[in-house]
């Protein structure tokens, strides 16, 4: 890659070889003349890619130069001007550096041309310098994947063996492709680079040149004649083989937790082998509810419970033990508490830490009509604390009312701004505004 030519001007004069001053009859002569030179139907088959890129380029700059709104443009702000992600870079605008954008977005910075094979309009994504030399061995692609685990597993920790079949470099030869003593050809396509440049459009009149692998010889940069080919692999340089991987899940592993395999993926010879990479999916759990290293989970318990108090075991944890809970008579449970037992959470991945368990209660109530022994009525009212006393008032009405309202219900569709509807409107108005958060 060439990084010395990374922020070189595109000149569209150059690549159609005309002075700044030209007339438009000139640049239309121009352009003619260049579509005719580097046309991909008018030269050979192994000169074809590289006519290809040339073609565009030529093009590309006569749809500037033969418009004069566009090539005025052009000669004050460069083609930082038709750069749309930032707007026209005219006077007072910001600087556009559509080297910057385009590495963004292909993940490779953007060399120059001129040099090697690389060619092609400077600034414009020319990978440029592409004949300079051996290049080093680049990693290969890793291979993701998720990977489901129930809590309990994440809660003791998981070893997993499994086969993957995957490419390794074929041991006949060595990764050649060829039988022994076999001399190649060097590929007519990429001219024994391995690569390749294509182009792709990344914007109005934007092109992107990025370089691939050769589809001829497979990044090889040669080929064998088809008698020569090594007869295990067939020319292709590898091989499909099984291998047994172990897949470690330390306890207290997160969702979304990234555990790799280094160099375990497909192999190529020309490249270091990369990673397989596994993505923690928690899957949901019955009983409990995971936040972090915290655990919670419901507590039901029945009125009788939540008043007198009770000593027992109250539920099962991921390992199997049960959790006793021993609560004092006379010390009440309210709907809606909560509980912290500290310790009985996740474990830390490291250390002999773990998170808490919390425990929120949920009082069963008995069924309507439970209570019908008056005796025993009797017995209920004495033992609990007296009925609060009636509320004074003149005159006084007896209503009905409806079981199972819906307190959410209050003042809907009634207009008062106090319903609710006002954080939404102010939403609208106010996009992007801070809003409240709950801590």
């Amino acid at each position: 890659m060439n990084g010395s030519d990374a922020n070189v001007e595109v000149d569209l004069y150059e690549i159609l070889s005309i002075d700044k001053g030209a007339s438009g009859e000139e640049v239309k002569k121009a352009y003619r003349k260049a579509a005719l030179k580097f046309h991909p139907d008018k030269v050979p088959e192994e000169q074809r890619a590289e006519s290809e890129i040339r073609f565009k380029e030529v093009t590309q700059a006569y749809e500037i130069l033969s418009d004069d709104d566009k090539r005025h443009l052009y000669d004050t702000h460069g083609m930082s001007a038709f750069d749309k992600s930032k707007g026209p870079g005219g006077p007072g605008g910001p600087e556009v550096d559509l080297d910057d954008i385009l590495s963004q977005m292909f993940g490779f910075g953007m060399g120059g041309g001129g040099g090697g094979g690389g060619g092609g309009i400077p600034g414009m994504g020319g990978m440029g310098g592409m004949g300079g030399g051996p290049r080093k061995p680049r990693k290969g692609r890793n291979e993701e994947q998720e990977y489901k685990v129930t809590l309990e597993e994440l809660y003791k920790g998981k070893t997993v063996k499994f086969a993957a079949d995957k490419q390794v470099v074929c041991g006949s030869c060595k990764g050649s492709g060829g039988k022994e003593k076999a001399k190649p050809s060097s590929c007519d396509r990429c001219k024994g680079q391995g690569m390749v440049d294509a182009i792709r459009q990344v914007g109005p009149g934007l092109m992107s040149r990025e370089t691939v692998l050769c589809d001829h010889c497979a990044g090889a940069g040669f080929t064998f004649k088809e008698k020569d080919r090594c007869r295990r692999c067939k020319g292709k340089r590898t091989v499909q083989e099984k291998k047994v991987l172990e897949l470690y899940i330390p306890r207290g592993s997160l969702q979304g937790e990234r555990i790799v395999l280094e160099g375990e993926a497909d192999q190529s010879p020309d490249q270091i082998p990369g990673d397989i990479v596994f993505t923690i999916a928690e899957e949901p759990h019955g009983t409990f509810t995971r936040l972090g290293q915290d655990l919670s989970a419901e507590l039901k318990i029945t009125l009788a419970e939540a008043l007198g108090g009770f000593s027992r075991t109250v539920l099962r944890h991921l390992d199997g033990r049960g959790i006793a809970i021993e609560r004092p008579r006379g010390k009440i449970l309210r709907p809606g508490d909560c509980l912290k037992i500290p310790g009985e959470g996740m474990p830390l991945p490291r250390g002999e830490q773990r998170g808490d368990l919390y425990l929120l209660v949920n009082i069963e109530f008995p069924q309507d009509g439970w209570l019908k022994d008056d005796a025993a009525y009797d017995s209920l009212t004495k033992m609990l604390p007296p009925p609060n006393e009636s509320i004074e008032a003149d005159e006084v009405d007896e209503v009905d009312y409806e079981d199972d309202a819906d307190i959410e219900k209050m003042g809907e569709n009634s207009g008062d701004p106090r319903f609710g509807n006002e954080w939404e409107e102010e939403d609208d108005i106010e996009e992007g505004q801070a809003q409240c958060q709950t801590q």
